[in-house]
């Protein structure tokens, strides 16, 4: 039984570092569906999204001011990059982008790295969520539970947005032809911007939740990068649904993994990806398009 409530225990580890993954996957997945961006920045506005959190935390002592703030912040730089640096490279081949954010990602780590050193700074749990809850297989740290909660809050509401109002329609009209869009009278530059922003603005906030539960530093976005790039290919590139499916399993994987077969533990993610890649060469949910 012991046994059992352990594997229980880090089966809930999991779905807890999965939704940091979801989170993140599911702004990759949203900027690529739409304008089909690769953006190797991503990883980079998530470790912004941190260090203004915790600032904005060790300023004012209140984590839920820093849930508001965070995302509109690094939303606003998210808007900024692709109006006056990615929109200028649109039609001139997916590689331009690509290594415009990669190029990016590495300025806002130097900027970072001016402002607040190289060494990282320090984050507490936030009170009130601090301590363990009993989930009836042991002691659950509660602010892991709080994670798992926020990403199904934000999830649902991203579904919600895209799903059931008029600017989610034309988010997933313009996905599938933007073309049609355009006839329709509708500035699709516009949607663009607003879904860049809004991408980046998840990694922002995915950023100030895993701050607590991961060292706060300017390097922290980059293995964060690659694990979400690996979501985002186990999921389906351009699948909101696959991210969200994706970074659950890779997450459960990965702590299962260090589990039993700690050594393993760092491979085992890619290990996934291969037999996924093997199996269903399109990803879990392949492009079937935004939310789909």
């Amino acid at each position: 039984m012991a046994d059992v409530n352990l594997f229980l225990l880090q089966l809930f580890t999991g779905l807890a570092l999965g939704s940091v993954y979801v989170l993140l996957a599911t702004g990759l997945s949203l900027i690529f569906g739409m304008l089909t961006v690769v953006s190797f920045a991503h990883g980079a506005f998530f470790m912004v999204g941190a260090y203004i959190g915790v600032y904005q935390y060790g300023v004012t002592g209140n984590f839920w001011i820093s849930l508001v703030v965070v995302p509109l912040v690094v939303g606003t730089v998210g808007l900024l990059t692709e109006r006056f640096l990615v929109r200028p490279l649109y039609g001139r081949g997916i590689d331009y982008p690509l290594l415009l954010t990669f190029g990016l990602s590495y300025v806002l780590i130097e900027i970072v790295r001016i402002f607040f050193g190289v060494q990282g700074i320090p984050i507490s749990t936030p009170e009130g969520l601090r301590g363990a809850v009993n989930i009836g297989v042991g002691h659950f740290p509660l602010y892991r539970l709080f994670l798992i909660v926020a990403t199904a809050v934000v999830v649902g509401g991203l579904w919600l947005f895209i799903e059931r109002t008029r600017f989610g329609l034309i988010i997933r009209a313009g996905a599938r032809d933007p073309e049609i869009v355009r006839v329709l009278g509708i500035d699709i530059s516009r949607v663009w911007l607003l879904v860049f922003g809004l991408g980046t603005a998840i990694a922002g906030l995915s950023g100030i939740l895993a701050a607590p539960i991961r060292a706060v530093t300017p390097e922290m976005g980059i293995p964060v990068l690659v694990e979400s790039f690996v979501v985002t290919v186990v999921g389906g590139m351009g699948s909101l649904a696959g991210a969200v499916v994706a970074g659950l399993l890779v997450g459960v994987v990965f702590s299962l993994t260090s589990l039993y077969a700690p050594a393993f533990a760092e491979t085992s993610i890619f290990a996934l990806m291969a037999l996924v890649l093997l199996v269903r060469p399109q990803g879990l949910l392949g492009r079937a398009g935004l939310m789909g």
